[in-house]
């Protein structure tokens, strides 16, 4: 009996929609990583991506427990002398919701060429109406 290696050709990617309304950031990321990389599968290889499609809701009222609104602060650099920019979860919850989940699932994932490829398999949105009605998603509830 030989175990049973994923590739190109016999992996099946379904669609999958998560509602993040009211529900904390982490656990609406780490669910979307978990099915990104494919470990919710018996099939799982850890060197294929053989995840499946998701789709994250209402990014704009995804929650944050504790003091983190005020407290947690997300960094970015131009890589220009000065060019540091620090923003709190509040502010990046109210304008750049999207990138806020984007970012919680994208630090879960693989660094690499694999993680990428991953990546790009995640659509985020902030209202609760996406363009992929034709792909007949399923609801996971977290």
């Amino acid at each position: 009996m030989t175990t049973f290696m994923a590739n190109a050709a016999n992996i099946e990617r379904k669609w999958y929609v998560i509602d993040a309304k009211g529900k904390p950031l982490g656990r609406v990321a780490c669910k979307a990583a978990i099915m990104l990389r494919g470990k919710h599968k018996a099939t799982y290889t850890p060197h294929v991506d053989c995840g499946d499609n998701i789709i994250i809701i209402n990014a704009k009222e995804v929650t944050l427990t504790g003091n983190k609104l005020d407290q947690k602060i997300y960094y970015n650099h131009s890589g220009y002398t000065g060019g540091l920019r620090e923003r709190t979860a509040k502010e990046m919850r109210e304008n750049y919701p999207v990138e806020m989940v984007e970012r919680a699932v994208k630090g879960m994932l693989p660094k690499g060429r694999l993680g990428r490829q991953m990546y790009k398999k995640l659509f985020v949105y902030e209202g609760s109406d996406h363009k992929h009605q034709a792909q007949k998603p399923e609801i996971i509830e977290i």
